[in-house]
């Protein structure tokens, strides 16, 4: 959204003025209205690590707050009914083994009787077969095995990104299905998202700034997505910020946005003086002389690297205020 604020408003030094004092045209113009909400800061990417294998968590080594790298181990699940299932596959291994062993034993003195005539050749056959058979059902219940152990090393829960543990939900010993959300974890760097009230929608877009207000002082930043869904009468939106650092997440930022403009009169902020709790301006007159005028002042407005100051009241378009020592 193109915002224009005093676009025509300038300082200009005039003839029969010291060059140490300034003046400022008054002029009415457009000043931009700000809404007051509060955001929250989120971390950019939320992922679960969830568990592949359902059975009981016997390691859990991560807790809220720990850093954590893709693909690093943070627990453990185990089945025990998959360690029984490899066993009684080993037994029908070792079964199927010794059956080959005594298959090839019958094949070579097959071969040695076929050599002097008294098997035919289709026994002989027969027999080859038979070590066939039992060698391929050792092949099949190798893999077999293997698909129970990798189901086993699917167990481990591993960090889906790098970042922080957010929420670890389970504790050790639980019991946990397939799918199940172990750990939540946070990652991708931070951001602001905004609730605005749907009424301000139409006068926000992306790209416009807005104004932060933390501990840490003032900020500003960007809007960077405006979400198409409205939820509960209020319109979603994320801000990027620079450098934006927090210790936790989900904490409240006051925002500012930029939801409309009207009319006001803008002065430099160095032109207005505080006495006994109320501000003054100098107004130079049509005959020259220079006077105080009491004014109401507003907001505090940044306006080209300038620092503003709203004039509710006590000031009229058309007037000259003069900043500086004459």
């Amino acid at each position: 959204m193109k915002r224009t604020v005093f676009g025509a408003m300038c300082l200009a030094i005039l003839p029969g003025v010291a060059a140490s004092a300034e003046l400022f045209p008054v002029e009415v113009g457009s000043v931009p209205e700000w809404k007051a909400v509060f955001g929250q800061i989120e971390p950019r990417d939320q992922v679960a690590a969830r568990s592949r294998l359902g059975g009981t968590i016997t390691q859990l080594t991560v807790s809220e707050g720990d850093p954590v790298k893709s693909g690093q181990r943070i627990g453990m699940v185990e089945d025990q009914k998959l360690l029984f299932q490899i066993q009684t596959i080993n037994g029908r291994i070792e079964a199927q083994e010794a059956q080959l062993e005594n298959a090839r034993a019958e094949l070579k003195r097959g071969e040695e009787l076929f050599q002097r005539g008294v098997m035919s050749n289709q026994q002989l056959d027969l027999l080859r077969t038979n070590v066939n058979v039992l060698e391929n059902q050792i092949a099949a219940t190798t893999a077999e095995k293997q698909v129970m152990e990798q189901r086993t090393q699917e167990g481990a829960i591993l960090a889906p990104l790098d970042g922080v543990v957010l929420r670890v939900p389970v504790t050790e010993g639980a019991v946990v299905l397939p799918g199940e959300e172990v750990a939540r974890i946070g990652g991708g760097g931070l951001y602001l998202r905004l609730s605005v009230p749907e009424r301000h929608a139409v006068s926000l877009e992306e790209g416009d700034e807005i104004r932060i207000e933390g501990a840490e002082g003032p900020g500003s930043g960007r809007i960077v997505k405006l979400y198409p869904e409205i939820e509960n009468g209020r319109v979603t939106a994320d801000v990027e910020v620079e450098g934006l650092q927090s210790r936790y997440v989900n904490a409240r930022v006051l925002i500012r946005l930029p939801v409309g403009e009207q009319p006001g009169i803008l002065v430099p902020a160095d032109a207005v003086t505080s006495r006994r709790g109320l501000d003054f301006v100098r107004v130079r007159l049509d005959s020259g002389e220079t006077v105080e005028r009491t004014v109401v002042t507003g907001r505090e407005i940044a306006f080209e690297n300038k620092e503003m100051v709203e004039v509710l009241s006590g000031l009229a378009e058309g007037d000259t205020v003069v900043i500086g020592d004459e």
